[in-house]
């Protein structure tokens, strides 16, 4: 892990103290499914796959590496394609990431935790896509929409719901990096805490 990202993650650990108990309860029955499986796969869902999905995604990886938590597998995806926000790499990359970004329309950013470790692979598509497993994992809904408006996850084994209110409220506003690096900080927190109970 990066200096710059122990610092980040040591900032964060008392942060854990102000999520409410249902929603640690809802993280734990994560953190359950994980400790229960050899191999967890977790897909973060959100309808463009933009956002709070892709948060999710990385932290979940990095709180696995930070906690030594080695059957853990992160994905994500939403129910249409569009790409991954520069905002929220912006607000990855202020957090400590190291990112590469291709270019494109839709790029595979390869974001880094350290110099070692393969980067996370983070581009938009739909949670079906076949660069995410295909059955025997957990569909993680982070956002009411996609929640609402996929009532079926086809090949997942367990089904959970932790939404999480979309930046892109304040996009072209004087509060848009704030809000961003705050919900960045939320799920780093609850990501954290969710590991943290495996």
């Amino acid at each position: 892990m990066n200096s710059e990202l122990k610092l980040y993650i040591q900032n964060i650990e008392s942060g854990t103290s102000e999520i409410s108990e249902h929603r640690k309860g809802q993280l734990k029955q994560i953190a359950d499914y994980i400790r229960e499986k050899d191999d967890a796969k977790l897909i973060f869902i959100c309808t463009h796959n933009s956002r709070r999905s892709h948060l999710c995604q990385i932290w979940a990886a990095t709180m696995a590496e930070h906690f030594g938590i080695e059957n853990v597998e992160t994905y994500s995806g939403g129910t249409e394609v569009t790409a991954f926000n520069p905002r929220a790499v912006a607000a990855i990359e202020r957090a400590g990431f190291k990112v590469e970004n291709p270019g494109g329309e839709n790029p595979k950013y390869e974001v880094y935790f350290n110099g070692e470790s393969e980067p996370i692979i983070c581009f938009s598509k739909t949670f079906d896509d076949s660069y995410n497993p295909e059955k025997g994992f957990a569909a993680i809904m982070t956002c009411s929409d996609a929640d609402e408006n996929c009532p079926v996850v086809r090949g997942a084994e367990r089904r959970f719901s932790i939404p999480y209110i979309d930046p892109k409220e304040s996009d072209g506003t004087p509060q848009e990096t704030n809000t961003y690096d705050e919900r960045c900080r939320q799920i780093a927190s609850e990501m954290y805490y969710m590991i943290s109970q495996v």
